[in-house]
């Protein structure tokens, strides 16, 4: 009989006791434009909550809250993007296509190739409002990584990666 070595417990012991990791912020130009792009493009569900904003979700209790502040919306890096999961390969292929077909049609910026990379297969694309986006397929279950734990010691200092982000 095998035995599967669990992952070790941490402690759970913090400043903060959370429920749930809620929502998370990115920045918009206009909200009509972008809501068209999150609900037409992305297939999110938009609701407008307030005057200036809007919040985004997909299948979860997390959201993501899109606030509009004009002309004043900075420029973004491809690492701090926004994560789609796709079903396929092709899928991923198939968005990568279409990203290209629609992107006057959405304001799509910025295209990378589709690569294998950390393991999914995906492509990242700059939105309207300068943000990222990464439409991947990811074979691994999310909770695979949770449960293993820790890979990489914490002592071990990265300032750059070992992959091109493009």
């Amino acid at each position: 009989m095998t035995q599967v070595l669990a992952a070790p417990q941490k402690s759970h012991s913090s400043i903060i006791n959370p429920m749930l990791l809620s929502h998370g912020t990115l920045m918009c130009k206009d909200l009509a434009n972008s809501r068209r792009f999150y609900e037409e493009f992305l297939g999110l569900e938009v609701v407008r909550h307030a005057r200036p904003a809007m919040m985004l979700r997909l299948k979860t209790g997390m959201y993501v809250v899109a606030v509009c502040v004009g002309e004043k919306v900075p420029n973004q890096h491809v690492l701090t993007h926004w994560g789609l999961n796709v079903a396929t390969r092709a899928e991923v292929d198939r968005a990568h296509a279409e990203a290209h077909r629609l992107k006057g049609k959405y304001g799509i910026q910025r295209i990378n190739k589709a690569l294998e990379r950390h393991g999914a297969y995906g492509f990242y694309f700059q939105d309207l409002d300068n943000n990222w986006w990464e439409i991947q397929h990811e074979p691994r279950a999310i909770d695979d990584f949770f449960d293993r734990g820790d890979i990489v010691d914490m002592s071990v200092v990265a300032t750059d990666s070992a992959e091109p982000q493009e």
